[in-house]
């Protein structure tokens, strides 16, 4: 039926004879004597010249030649092909990119053998101003899958049914961000999000789906529960893994101390039970001394330098087991702690009132960081000046950063910044200064 009316449509407004067929312009075809002619053409379209619209062609003239079109703001010639003997037809669906320019003239080309006419023909003014009505936006299908229980690492996943071309966002209840699905095909919206531990989701609460295309917008609610425990499911056989594991394999760490962890995860299972996890470190088990949770496991202690295997055991609740084994090693002693400076050289110059430094020590190492003002003129402004105090610690690759602030409202051209810094790691320290002078204006 939506067919049949899309038709009466285009026969009403863009098929009648006076405004699609067309004769040549005077003085816009090019013949000769035995040339081919071009005697007609009509164009129709579904929806003027926006983009998605099928133009269709139907040219008369000499048979048994090679038809053509050429819109302005369409790359690409348009073929035609002969149909009946000198009816010659084709189509063309705009696209995106095309830039047609309905003031320009549509050229219909005859080409037989060695010789080619081109004959010029006016935009229809139905070509430029059909339009047809938007397809109501609904949501045909929206579907999620349901979960046994709700726990961190868990996935749900998607799928949303309706209008192409539109955006389509889903609502979960204690989650405070959206979930944006994706177009994978036209009309088909997926998406998926695992819950994470900081989640509060609802499973009672009302799970909505919104599909907006352009200003209009549609929602729908999930019409099943959310989790559904059903005891007909496949039971759990999927092992849990052990990721994002500290130190990584065969990587070479400081000692005093070293941290030993790892997460669990069990998409959709039963969850890692913290009482079966074992830990085993070069041959000691280390299992009571390590903070373990269904989540994650951490152990932190000296180790002497050389390399250290570690071996992890666990087991779901559902009894299924996974062991992971992995080695790094750990460097011997340095004879003190390193300590350097990365985003400035010594006595250099900075702008601006406030100055951020980035450095360098050893992992974890404690740094204490000291920064004295002393002015251009001592009296003019006062004495010197402390701006900045503070003990960092340095992250697992060693880095630290912090920011000081001048002490005058703005920035006096000469200014000194003394800075102190002292690296400390176990028994070890090491120490470095640093001099930076405010920009003379």
């Amino acid at each position: 039926m939506k067919r049949q009316l899309r038709n009466h449509v285009a026969a009403l407004c863009l098929l009648a004879p006076a405004a699609f067929t067309f004769t040549a312009l005077p003085g816009t075809a090019i013949a000769r004597p035995a040339a081919p002619e071009v005697h007609s053409l009509e164009v129709t379209s579904d929806n003027g010249v926006n983009p998605g619209s099928h133009l269709r062609f139907t040219m008369e003239g000499t048979p048994r030649a090679r038809a053509s079109i050429r819109i302005r703001g369409v790359r690409e010639p348009i073929p035609l092909r002969e149909i009946e003997r000198g009816i010659y037809t084709g189509q063309y669906t705009v696209r995106r990119t095309d830039d047609i320019d309905t003031s320009a003239k549509i050229r219909a080309i005859l080409r037989h053998g060695n010789r080619t006419v081109t004959a010029s023909y006016d935009v229809p003014p139905g070509l430029s101003t059909a339009a047809v009505a938007p397809p109501p936006l609904r949501i045909e299908r929206f579907q999620v899958t349901t979960l046994e229980r709700v726990q961190p690492g868990a996935e749900i996943n998607f799928t949303l049914e309706g209008v192409p071309g539109g955006v389509a966002i889903v609502d979960l209840p204690g989650v405070v961000r959206n979930v944006q699905l994706r177009e994978v095909r036209p009309g088909l919206y997926e998406g998926s999000y695992t819950i994470r531990s900081a989640d509060r989701l609802d499973p009672d609460g009302p799970v909505l789906a919104t599909l907006r295309a352009g200003n209009r917008a549609v929602t729908a609610r999930l019409n099943h529960p959310l989790v559904v425990a059903d005891n007909r499911a496949e039971p759990d056989r999927r092992p849990p893994v052990v990721r994002d594991l500290l130190p990584r394999e065969g990587e070479v760490v400081a000692g005093a101390p070293t941290v030993v962890s790892g997460r669990f995860g069990d998409r959709g299972g039963s969850g890692v039970d913290p009482e079966s996890v074992r830990i085993m470190l070069s041959g000691r088990n280390v299992t009571d001394d390590a903070d373990i949770n269904p989540r994650s496991f951490t152990y932190r202690a000296p180790l002497p330098p050389g390399r250290h295997t570690v071996d992890v055991t666990a087991r779901d609740r559902a009894g299924n087991t996974i062991r992971r084994t992995w080695s790094f090693e750990v460097a011997s002693a340095p004879a003190n702690v390193p300590i350097r400076i990365l985003s400035h050289t010594d006595r250099s110059q900075v702008d601006g009132n406030v100055t951020h430094v980035r450095g360098r020590a050893a992992p974890y190492a404690s740094v204490n960081v000291r920064v004295d003002a002393v002015p251009p003129i001592v009296g003019q402004f006062g004495v010197a000046q402390q701006v900045f105090s503070r003990t960092l610690q340095a992250d697992r690759d060693g880095e630290f950063e912090f920011s000081f602030t001048s002490p005058f409202p703005f920035p006096v051209p000469g200014t000194r910044y003394d800075i102190q810094m002292t690296a400390t790691k176990a028994d070890l320290t090491n120490e470095a200064r640093l001099t930076l002078f405010q920009r003379q204006g």
